[in-house]
């Protein structure tokens, strides 16, 4: 049976104002946050796996929205962090700038379940009205009402 994606939003797992403007710095907020939360036992590993592959196939930066992720032994469910940076930050080779970061662990053993998952947060965030919910929302629990109510 597929994850559903409303099984994986943690409101634990949101950080609303990263501090970070680069790439790897915003992406190892987002994974620290994973490990303090115990959805990954090695944050180091982890987030190298991760850069390594932004570093071998760069994340596309579409409608100020960006999905890092690892195929990894390191989880043993599909974990999600999302991120959010009021100004921006570049992600891959374009002068693109990512304001929602999406970082995602999975499994090898669950690609199929991922890429349902991936499928539904791209569709959502490609929304107009949910990216802009999700660009304002105060509260971590805002922001995930207004994916989860879409997925309902």
């Amino acid at each position: 049976m597929a994850i559903a994606l409303a099984d994986l939003l943690d409101e634990k797992h949101v950080i609303l104002q990263l501090r970070s403007r680069k790439p790897a710095n915003a992406l190892r907020e987002i994974v620290q946050l994973l490990a303090l939360n115990r959805k990954i036992d090695n944050a180091k590993d982890f987030l190298d796996q991760v850069l390594a592959r932004e570093q071998a196939h760069p994340s596309v930066v579409e409608n100020g929205v960006v999905f890092p992720h690892a195929r990894t032994d390191l989880v043993d469910e599909i974990v999600l962090g999302i991120g959010r940076s009021r100004a921006g930050i570049h992600f891959g080779e374009t002068a693109l700038r990512a304001r929602l970061i999406f970082v995602i662990g999975v499994p090898e053993r669950l690609v199929n379940d991922y890429l349902i998952c991936v499928g539904t947060l791209a569709r959502l965030v490609k929304d107009d009205a949910i990216r802009a919910t999700l660009l304002r929302a105060q509260v971590p629990r805002e922001f995930l009402d207004a994916l989860a109510a879409e997925t309902l």
